[in-house]
């Protein structure tokens, strides 16, 4: 299981980006965050064509069934939405990794039992743009 932004666990930062600039100025670590996923997926492409790790912040099943198409590396929703992602991404063995956004360590185990890829710590999950 993935575990990002615990006190006890180093993690990448996931970086928020609203422009292709905005993503040549994340560090080779970092993961680029696209919170706007909407067509035409312009910065979606960039990624793919240009190997860039990123994530997406899904609202809906189509957005992360678009994610994984163009080859996202992290889909990020709400527990409920994740438990949703995960029984999709486990049938059509996505390479995407379904991370649900809790808010502290205790939720953890309910990530567990529901068999989803991982989870990030709402609280300092996501850096300013770059």
């Amino acid at each position: 299981m993935l575990i990002f932004k615990s006190k006890y666990i180093p993690s990448p930062d996931f970086v928020e980006v609203n422009s292709i600039e905005d993503i040549k100025k994340t560090k080779p670590s970092d993961i680029v965050l696209l919170k706007e996923f909407k067509a035409p997926f312009d910065l979606a492409k960039y990624c793919k064509e240009n190997k860039v790790a990123y994530a997406i912040e899904a609202n809906s099943i189509l957005d992360a069934l678009y994610a994984s198409a163009l080859e996202a590396s992290y889909a990020i929703a709400e527990i409920n939405l994740a438990k949703q992602l995960q029984k999709i991404a486990d049938n059509y063995l996505w390479d995407m990794k379904i991370l649900a956004k809790i808010a502290n360590e205790e939720e953890l185990e309910e990530i567990a039992l529901n068999g989803i890829d991982g989870a990030i710590i709402k609280a300092k999950s996501i850096k300013p743009k770059a």
